[in-house]
Order: structure tokens, then C-alpha cells, then sequence
């Protein structure tokens, strides 16, 4: 069974497949979910709610990328599939951008989040603190740089699932199975 939950040389294992797709649909939605959050006034019934829904998907993103991370570098991971050096190189790069973005947009979005001083509730579940110190226009520096780096992370996330769709159907190479954990049958399996 564990054959399944781990990565071998030639596919990822259903643990970093969940927490891939698990995130890229979290990552998705949060953005428009952001985008209305914006067009709220202080009389709007979802102004309460629905920043409440962000901040918290929010963080359970912080923790699943922590958990992503961690979840990298103990589990080995397959093999890279014969390409050109400059895609292989583009494909690292991509994926090291994801990482940068997604880590930048999170910490923008605490520090909108808790430019007044107070802590971030889950799901009015558990709280996380403020950072214990603030700067001048903290709120609108960090808001602008969210978008910034949000909306650059959808143009990439747009790349990268347009790279494996043209791995699939042009290559016609395993790329995206891998990431689906199609594992193709052999005689170990």
C-alpha cells in the first residue's frame, strides 16, 4: 500500500497529489473570492462573511505548503522525463516561481489581514496572532503587492496547466498521469 502513498522514480504518490490538487483548487478559487471581496462595501451582508472564508482558506493553504515542502524534500521524486535541457530548466523555474509567489502572496495577505493588530479567525475556529509590530500604510502596501503577486501566480498557474496539457495531448508524454498518480502497470505493481 505504501507503494501508492510514495513517490516512486516514475510517478508522484497520493499524497503529493492530493496536496497539488488540493491546493490548485484552493489557489483558484481564493483569487476571485479576492476580486469580490473588493467590490463589498461596509453594508453589504458578505462583507463580514466572505472575507472571514478567504483569510481562513488562506491559511489552510500556509499550512498545506508547509505540509507540500516538508512532504518534498522527505519523499524522493521521480525521475525527469527525457526533454530538451532549456524546457527541463523552464519547468524548474517555473515550479521555484510558483513556490516564491504563492509564499509571497500569503505573507502580503497576513499582513493585510493583521495590519490593525488583530489576529486571523479560522473559521472562527482558533485564531492566528498579529505579528507584534506594524509599519505606516501597512494595510495598502501589502494589499497592493497581494494583487501583484496573485494575479502573477494565476498567469503562471495558467502556463503550467497549459505546459501539461501540451505534454499530454502534443508530447503525448506521461507528465500529467504522473501527477495523477496513473502509475503505468509493470510487473512490480
Amino acid at each position: 500500500m505504501h507503494k501508492y502513498i510514495l513517490n516512486n522514480d516514475d510517478c508522484y504518490g497520493w499524497v503529493a497529489v492530493l496536496l497539488h490538487w488540493f491546493m490548485a483548487l484552493a489557489i483558484l478559487g481564493l483569487y476571485p473570492l479576492g476580486l469580490y471581496i473588493e467590490s463589498l462595501d461596509y453594508y453589504d451582508p458578505a462583507y463580514r462573511t466572505v472575507p472571514m472564508w478567504h483569510k481562513s482558506v488562506g491559511i489552510i493553504v500556509a499550512v498545506f505548503l508547509i505540509v507540500r515542502l516538508i512532504w518534498r524534500v522527505w519523499n524522493k521524486q521521480p525521475r525527469p522525463l527525457p526533454q530538451p535541457k532549456l524546457m527541463h530548466l523552464a519547468a524548474k523555474l517555473t515550479h521555484i516561481f510558483l513556490y516564491l509567489l504563492l509564499f509571497a502572496a500569503l505573507c502580503s495577505g497576513f499582513m493585510i489581514s493583521t495590519a490593525d493588530g488583530s489576529a486571523i479567525a479560522v473559521f472562527n475556529m482558533l485564531e492566528i496572532p498579529a505579528l507584534p509590530f506594524a509599519f505606516e500604510q501597512q494595510e495598502d502596501i501589502a494589499g497592493d503587492i497581494h494583487f501583484i503577486v496573485t494575479t502573477l501566480l494565476m498567469v503562471l498557474a495558467a502556463l503550467h496547466a497549459g505546459a501539461a496539457l501540451k505534454h499530454h495531448f502534443i508530447d503525448k508524454d506521461p507528465t500529467l498521469k504522473r501527477m495523477l498518480a496513473m502509475r503505468e502497470k509493470t510487473n512490480e505493481n
